[in-house]
């Protein structure tokens, strides 16, 4: 008599090999699957099912009937801080979405504390009920010393060491493209050198929204072979003629770009990843699964979604163990209901042949990751005076306009619209008066970002408008990837309320109208994680979410338009503790155009 730990009976098995659902019984062992019986199951082979279950035991049965089994979900391309949730609780969470398998780059967390972040992220993940993976930060500072202050940085000695970590499978987004197809030399360049000769067949990920034509194909050349980030139609097309891996996340979920996919039929050369999920996001739809149902319901062809957000990530990260319901590999998988609408919610979850999820059963208890002291102690900033807030004036300008004077000036503008996270420049005249810049009434906010690792006290100044905030104000320590301390508002002691307030917390993001706090959720581990269960964080963030819209923001996520205000590797005009940042020149550039 044969034994098997597990046996699901009568489900309706999802096989990756011949893209659809097959009746079958599957009998697990150990942590593999060992045996997908489709002639017992379906009365075939001259053998009853009655006499094919006879020669196998099953220590648990689980009746599956009504229920497709699928691949458990692998997200190849995201980052556990954007949840600002710890490894841990963002595992439990994932695991009840069918999700099995992470691959989490940690760059966030490293440029607050450099490669000691990483390590604890890694160690961290250890009690995950899901496997999570790590791809190497290979740009930390995402830019350089000169467009942005980071707390760590993560160089080619430290990249090397890396590789050699249990659990690392890729490096992951390569970000300063600008200067990769400049030719410049770079830690990252370094380092895919060594790559080439020592491991050419490693996993390297990239970053490149708008690079076309020869600027690609440079790209492409130093061995990054894929992108995650927003395209046109144009953009996506070169993409896949070059030979590139396409990362579809939401706001890819473009119908043009799903029926280019479908009527090429480049199932094989993509798949469904998150990038970044918001702590509210990821309680009220979920996670990967809410991708690949946004797919399905925009004409995704079921079953090949199914293999995009299993098969292909698994074979882009070398996890041949993984992806698929076939003797061997890992038994990773979930429980669907069979409708005729496809509702990606599972009733269970199994990882490694154990069972991670049970829908309508309490998770479990939750023991929360110790990071070090330092960790909780990570804005290095005095409390913020009122004059700290006020741009500085060219010399001349507040010369002139002192004692009565008045001019206009030229300022540079960041523009905010909603649909999207990259920003245009646009050009504002604003008064001076009696040596200071009236700012207020123009439609403009007032923003500035302090540095706060403790490394050089700058403070970059800047003014957004559009689809931001009209009034009151925020703040947030959580401003990637640098994460410095933002804050932004139509009003000064809102602004310094805010501002003090994160500087309390140790870190967060927190509204203020009237000179009173609206919402906050405190992120005291690096002032971006918190140790919150995942709901409570869903919950709080949703607050500040709606607290932001209140006061006027106008964007489809408006948490992330604020967070990547500072972001300096994404078009077009961003503002970090250094400044101004024009991205596609990659260098800071002034507020005032002209003292005209």
């Amino acid at each position: 008599m044969e034994k098997a730990d597990l046996l699901i009976k009568g489900t309706e098995v999802y096989n990756s090999y011949l893209k659809k659902f097959i009746p079958a019984d599957v009998y697990v062992k150990g942590e593999r699957i060992w045996y997908v019986d489709t002639k017992g199951c379906m009365g075939m082979g001259g053998q009853s099912e009655d006499e094919g279950r006879q020669q196998i035991e099953a220590g648990r049965i689980l009746d599956g009937r009504g229920h497709l089994m699928l691949p458990g979900f692998i997200d190849i391309h995201m980052h556990i801080e954007s949840s600002m949730m710890t490894p841990v609780s963002f595992g439990e969470r994932a695991a009840s979405c069918g999700v099995t398998t992470l691959v989490s780059e940690p760059h966030e967390i490293a440029n607050v504390m450099g490669m000691q972040g990483i390590h604890e992220m890694i160690n961290g993940a250890k009690d995950s009920p899901v496997d999570i993976y790590y791809g190497i930060p290979s740009s930390v500072p995402s830019t350089n010393e000169k467009l942005e202050t980071t707390g760590g940085v993560i160089g080619f000695e430290e990249m090397k060491h890396l590789m050699q970590e249990d659990g690392v499978v890729c490096v992951g987004e390569v970000m300063n493209y600008r200067q990769i197809v400049r030719g410049d030399e770079l830690e990252i360049t370094r380092f895919l050198d060594y790559l080439r000769e020592e491991d050419p067949q490693a996993v390297v990920e990239g970053h490149c929204p708008s690079l076309v034509g020869l600027d690609l194909a440079k790209f492409l050349y130093r061995g990054i072979d894929a992108d995650h980030t927003e395209h046109n139609l144009e953009e996506i097309r070169e993409r896949f003629e070059n030979g590139m891996f396409v990362e579809l996340q939401e706001k890819m979920l473009k119908r043009e770009i799903l029926e280019y996919i479908i009527d090429n039929g480049l199932y094989e050369h993509c798949c469904f990843v998150t990038d970044d999920t918001m702590a509210d996001e990821l309680k009220e739809h979920g996670q990967l699964n809410y991708i690949v149902q946004k797919a399905v319901d925009m004409g995704f062809p079921l079953k090949e979604a199914i293999y995009c957000a299993s098969y292909t990530p698994a074979r882009r990260m070398n996890l041949r163990d993984r992806g698929a319901l076939a003797p061997g590999r890992r038994a990773d998988f979930q429980l669907v209901r069979r409708e005729e609408h496809m509702i990606f919610e599972p009733d269970y979850v199994f990882k490694d042949g154990k069972e991670i999820f049970c829908k309508g059963e309490t998770g479990r208890q939750l023991r929360p990751y110790g990071f070090p002291t330092g960790f909780y102690h990570s804005v290095h900033l005095d409390s913020i005076l009122a004059e700290q807030l006020e741009p500085p004036l060219p010399r001349k300008v507040r010369e002139r306009t002192l004692n009565g004077g008045r001019e206009r000036i030229l300022v540079r503008v960041i523009e905010v619209h909603d649909g999207c996270t990259q920003t245009k420049e646009s050009h504002v005249e604003m008064e001076v008066a009696d040596g200071k810049l009236l700012w207020q009434g123009t439609g403009c906010m007032l923003a500035a970002v302090m540095e706060r690792h403790g490394r050089n006290g700058n403070i970059g100044y800047g003014f957004v408008t559009g689809d931001c905030i009209k009034r009151g104000a925020a703040a947030t320590t959580y401003y990637h990837d640098h994460h410095n301390l933002m804050v932004i508002g139509a009003d000064t002691d809102d602004m310094l309320t805010a501002a003090r307030r994160l500087i309390q917390l140790q870190g967060g993001i927190c509204t203020v109208e009237d000179g009173r706090v609206a919402s906050e959720l405190p992120l005291p581990v690096c002032g971006i994680l918190s140790e919150l269960p995942a709901d409570d964080i869903g919950n709080m963030l949703r607050s500040v979410r709606e607290s932001l819209i209140d006061l006027g923001y106008r964007h489809y996520n408006p948490i992330m338009s604020l967070c990547t205000l500072g972001l300096p590797v994404s078009p077009a005009l961003k503002l970090t503790d250094c400044g101004l940042v024009d991205v596609a020149k990659g260098e800071t550039v002034p507020l005032f155009l002209t003292e005209a």
